[in-house]
């Protein structure tokens, strides 16, 4: 610990010269999306041809550099993940209870969903009809969610990218590995290091989030347009506000109640994370920033492990509950659908149930077709919903992010096992403390 000035001493540039100063990870964030959406309107209003195409190829770069990542990094982080929870006291009951609270959040930011789109009728006055509609290329229903579980092979998965395959593929693996004890501690040594190193890799991609940003934002406002959005006012407003509820309403309610922790502080310290959810469109590729966070907020190394990876690819309380609720209602009011309570009980259910098949990526048109489709509406409503996407995802993706560490900090501090010291203390950005392997200990503690 003495160490740490001293080393941190030799870092600052002697004399009194000019420093540029360090701008937060949060603030380039911002920076991004003001840079995005002045760009984004430039090229519209001006039609810059070179601009839109570079815009465009930024922000695909960013989102494809992600996915790069995706298979294998949930693959170790969920076959890690069960094994580190021979590490934790109680292990059934933490993962119980995660479940359990998982189900919980996602049955009431699906009601707020439904009751919002009850309310304001999201469908009507849009001018769309049912002609503006297209079936989707792909489309969920419960027999492919319960049989695409299992692969044909251990190859396609990964290059097709089925997070849900891998999923199944990575959990037998850990369970096994359980098993064997320590004959398969070779494995876990080398499974534990490859994660790292992905993770690490991973890194290096977030920082590169703020030019991600530009791009994906910028591309969003050229291609889309205001006009476009403006057909879409209410509902768009909808996913907005219902997220908004859920994230800023229930999350702290929970935390103040029955976590008994102060939800401003979860806030300052899982923005980042959120922050990051919001521009990336991607739960999985938010990952390491969310488990980073996670564990600054007091949660146990050991179960967070396990609570966040397992939570990036089946939490989705955003993706999976507030958004198909007012989806199935938006597409209903369009084709003259008339929904019963038997309808809305059955849309939380694929809610609560069905949210693995979101998968952790950007979209959730896997998830609204399976709703869709279990409540026999017409699938070509996807399509009137495809134009609309990106800019509904990059919410919900943010509240998919919030759930997905809100849940570990609850669970940690009902069983007690949450460092109510490291929570009260969790303010710096994980992204601007992500130092050399070699120092980050040390720099983490004095953080902390």
């Amino acid at each position: 610990m003495s160490a740490n000035p001293a080393s941190a001493t030799t870092d600052e540039p002697s004399g009194s010269g000019f420093r540029i100063p360090k701008v937060p990870f949060w603030a380039q964030i911002v920076a991004g999306l003001v840079l995005g959406v002045l760009l984004g309107w430039l090229t519209r209003s001006y039609d810059i041809e070179w601009l839109y195409t570079t815009l465009d190829k930024v922000g695909h770069i960013f989102v494809q550099l992600l996915k790069l990542a995706v298979a294998p990094l949930v693959f170790f982080a969920i076959l890690v993940s069960i094994t580190n929870l021979r590490k934790v006291n109680n292990a059934a009951r933490l993962a119980g209870r995660t479940v359990l609270w998982f189900m919980i959040t996602s049955l009431i930011a699906v009601a707020i969903g439904l009751a919002i789109g009850l309310i304001t009728n999201p469908g009507s006055g849009t001018g769309l009809t049912p002609k503006d509609g297209k079936l989707p290329e792909h489309a969920g229903s419960w027999l492919d969610f319960l049989t695409g579980i299992i692969p044909d092979n251990v190859i396609t998965p990964f290059t097709e990218l089925n997070v849900l395959q891998i999923v199944f593929m990575a959990a037998v693996a850990g369970i096994a590995a359980l098993q064997l004890g320590e004959k398969a501690k070779p494995i876990l040594t080398l499974s534990e290091s490859v994660l790292e190193l992905l993770q690490k890799a991973l890194w290096w991609v977030i920082r590169l989030a703020p030019l991600g940003t530009v791009g994906l934002i910028g591309y969003a406002i050229a291609d889309y347009g205001w006009d476009l959005i403006g057909k879409y006012a209410t509902f768009t407003a909808d996913v907005y506000i219902g997220c908004a509820l859920v994230m800023f309403g229930v999350y702290p309610l929970l935390l103040a109640t029955v976590a008994k922790v102060s939800p401003l502080q979860f806030f300052k310290g899982a923005w980042p994370a959120i922050q990051l959810a919001f521009v990336s469109r991607s739960s999985v590729g938010t990952m390491p920033v969310t488990q980073k966070v996670t564990e600054r907020l007091g949660v146990p190394k050991e179960y967070a492990s396990f609570a966040v990876p397992f939570g990036a690819t089946t939490k989705m309380d955003g993706c999976a509950a507030i958004y198909p609720a007012l989806a199935a209602i938006f597409i209903a009011q369009i084709f003259d659908v008339q929904l019963g309570v038997g309808d809305y009980i059955l849309i939380a259910f694929v809610s609560v149930i069905g949210s693995a098949a979101t998968a952790g990526l950007t979209g959730a048109t896997v998830m609204l077709t399976l709703t869709l489709s279990t409540l026999g509406l017409p699938l070509e409503g996807v399509g009137l919903l495809m134009a609309i996407d990106p800019i509904l995802d990059m919410m919900r993706t943010a509240t998919n992010v919030a759930g997905q560490a809100l849940v570990p900090v609850i669970v940690s501090a009902r069983e007690k096992i949450l460092d109510h010291d490291a929570y009260n203390a969790a303010s710096a950005s994980p992204v601007d403390d992500e130092v050399p392997a070699s120092a980050e200990p040390e720099r983490v503690a004095v953080a902390a």
